[in-house]
């Protein structure tokens, strides 16, 4: 997994081999008591799994400004993007890959309510991650990035 700095618009770009890169990010939201804000995926991929909060850019948004988005419509919170964790990519369904930016985001407030795509809301302490059913590598990338 690699590091790369930020676009500024999220129209879908073709790669050698005919692949699409799908642009989309997800945040890394923690609490007061440095606990993990995650969604219950609602759709695929990986449906009935926990999350980092997230989705697709939309065309002409900066990868900044689709966290906040995102952030907000899926959970209703309120957040400020600090940094730039890492980048994953997922094979898409229907074909493609998802080019998932994931941010470091300061919690602002609001009332955290699952909606949007989201099936449910939870906050999770750090040393219960492991025992969530969350995505795969979810863990791991945040351990490997230090997060």
């Amino acid at each position: 997994m690699s590091t790369h700095g930020p676009a500024d618009r999220a129209d879908a770009a073709a790669v050698p081999g005919g692949s699409r890169i799908i642009p989309a990010v997800s945040a890394v939201v923690t609490d007061a008591a440095g606990r993990y804000l995650l969604v219950l995926r609602s759709a695929d991929p990986e449906a009935g799994r926990w999350a980092l909060p997230g989705g697709r850019v939309e065309s002409g948004e900066t990868l900044e400004d689709a966290v906040v988005r995102e952030v907000r419509e899926e959970t209703g919170v309120r957040v400020r993007v600090l940094r730039e964790a890492g980048v994953v990519t997922r094979l898409a369904p229907g074909g493609g890959t998802y080019e998932i930016h994931c941010f470091v985001a300061e919690y602002l407030g609001g009332v955290a309510v699952a909606a949007s795509d989201a099936a449910g809301l939870r906050w999770v302490d750090a040393d219960a991650l492991d025992a969530v059913a969350t995505t795969r590598d979810l863990v791991a990338t945040l351990r490997e990035w230090g997060l």
